[in-house]
């Protein structure tokens, strides 16, 4: 089970990451972050880290490089000097600099192009936690690994951006046939509704020699952007899906019993003492990627029993 000092973490880094948000086109100090953590600024570096992976600084340049990123994106041709005093840089060539070291090419290159490239994604614990409370029930069931969290969230008619594999049945299988740089060109997807997920697709979904797991990212049904080259784009039904969340773990070493231990609970889980039923051709299930911070996340599609909605 996870202990309360781990929690105190975890809402301390989200509080830093809100202040940064709110304050992305200010000078921002450590000192600001620590009074926004609530602890002192060296526990505040430390803990940011720990959770993270990345300095509060490091974080807060790529977040406002990327913010940067999509102004450059959206159209006008904003003069590349506005954009980096905009973000708190000091200057042109300190910006391009690190533009470069980001994302591989000059800003005013950036500029001029129309499909997504790899942007820093940031862990929003906050997003995660927002989007499950829009769901409308609540539940919990005990695996080995603690408490699993399980809770049902509308889904609305929308598109899903993807790329298929061959044979792919799960994750590992993917990344050998077509390689994990899909998560970081799906992340680059301004107008994507969620995170990038792998995805078991429904048969109706799965085109003939291709796999039934894909990696893929939700955009608005109106969505008429640039598709990157080797994808594709489908249309997906409003549909109800059952997300489960396992707890954090701390020790990336202890990931896959984690997810075995899920999994036993998923597979014995009972959706119909809670008026559903499973409905895996109205929806692909899908993965989040596994943070440690926030458990493993799986979601199946369902449908209300004795309900046509």
């Amino acid at each position: 089970m996870i202990v309360t000092e781990r929690w105190d973490k975890i809402a301390a880094v989200r509080r830093m990451q809100d202040y940064m948000e709110d304050n992305l086109q200010k000078p921002i100090s450590l000192s600001q972050l620590a009074k926004a953590a609530g602890y002192s600024q060296w526990q505040s570096s430390r803990v940011f880290k720990e959770i993270t992976g990345k300095t509060p600084f490091d974080y807060l340049r790529s977040l406002r490089l990327s913010k940067a990123a999509e102004v450059l994106r959206a159209g006008g041709r904003p003069k590349v000097i506005d954009v980096a005093f905009d973000f708190v840089f000091d200057s042109h060539e300190g910006f391009s600099r690190a533009f470069f070291r980001q994302f591989g090419e000059s800003p005013k290159k950036y500029s001029r192009k129309s499909e997504p490239v790899k942007i820093f994604m940031p862990e929003r614990i906050r997003d995660y936690y927002l989007n499950l409370q829009k769901g409308d029930v609540q539940m919990t069931d005990k695996g080995k690994t603690g408490t699993v969290f399980v809770q049902v969230v509308e889904r609305p008619r929308r598109k899903l951006i993807l790329k298929r594999g061959v044979k792919a049945s799960h994750y590992f299988d993917y990344c050998e046939e077509v390689g994990c740089d899909t998560w970081e060109i799906l992340s680059g997807i301004k107008e994507a509704m969620y995170e990038p997920a792998g995805m078991w697709l429904p048969k109706s979904m799965v085109k003939p020699g291709t796999s039934t797991y894909v990696m893929g990212v939700e955009v608005a049904a109106d969505f008429s952007g640039a598709i990157p080259e080797g994808f594709e784009i489908i249309e997906l039904p409003p549909c109800k899906m059952m997300v489960f969340q396992g707890e954090p773990y701390e020790d990336d070493e202890k990931f896959g019993d984690a997810i075995e231990d899920f999994w036993e609970v998923m597979k014995r889980y009972k959706p119909t003492v809670y008026g559903f039923e499973w409905a895996d051709a109205d929806a692909p299930r899908f993965q989040l990627e596994p943070q440690g911070y926030r458990g493993y996340i799986e979601a199946r599609p369902v449908r209300t029993i004795n309900s046509d909605k």
